[in-house]
């Protein structure tokens, strides 16, 4: 089973995603996935591609996500672990429970949410992802209205997983986001 290069992976992604935030969004996960590969001495091409194409399916089907993707996965040859972290990283949205059983989903789900806590952090403060501070994103995530969308709970759950520190955490991002400056 061979996967995507890179390149091949973004034909992929804007074949079925055209929304800007959202290819944005699949650049940050990619980055900050791939960085838990080391960590775990992982494969981290398999960690960028689950990050990268974790929501694939999303704007064409968001009331259905993750299911489309899943079955597209499979239908590529793709690897089971992949298959569990993307349907893991939708527990408790749109009828899904599963809980992450693997490295990589793990590593996915406390990426996922948080990335959007980083992009709405610089929209606000228009500063390179590798300038952020610790502080200042553990602050923006104890405001409840500062992207109210986003689950913390899901986050400190999915940290937590990760048996580290929030700020550990979030220092391991600013590093790996440094690369789409």
């Amino acid at each position: 089973m061979t996967l995507p290069s890179r390149a091949e992976a973004e034909v992929l992604l804007r074949t079925y995603t055209t929304d800007p935030y959202l290819l944005h969004h699949a650049a940050m996960v990619g980055a900050a996935t791939a960085a838990y590969a080391a960590v775990y001495g992982e494969d981290e091409h398999l960690y960028w591609l689950t990050g990268y194409l974790h929501d694939i399916d999303y704007e064409q089907h968001p009331t259905l996500h993750p299911g489309p993707s899943l079955e597209w996965f499979r239908d590529w040859g793709y690897p089971e672990d992949l298959i569990h972290a993307v349907e893991a990283h939708a527990d408790g949205f749109n009828g899904y429970t599963t809980k992450p059983a693997s490295n990589l989903a793990r590593a996915l789900i406390a990426c996922d949410e948080i990335c959007g806590i980083f992009y709405a952090y610089q929209k606000l403060n228009p500063i390179p992802y590798g300038e952020m501070k610790i502080s200042s994103i553990v602050k923006r995530l104890k405001e409840e209205k500062f992207a109210p969308g986003i689950s913390r709970t899901h986050i400190y759950a999915a940290v937590e997983g990760l048996s580290i520190t929030l700020e550990s955490h979030i220092e391991r991002l600013i590093a790996a986001l440094a690369v789409l400056d």
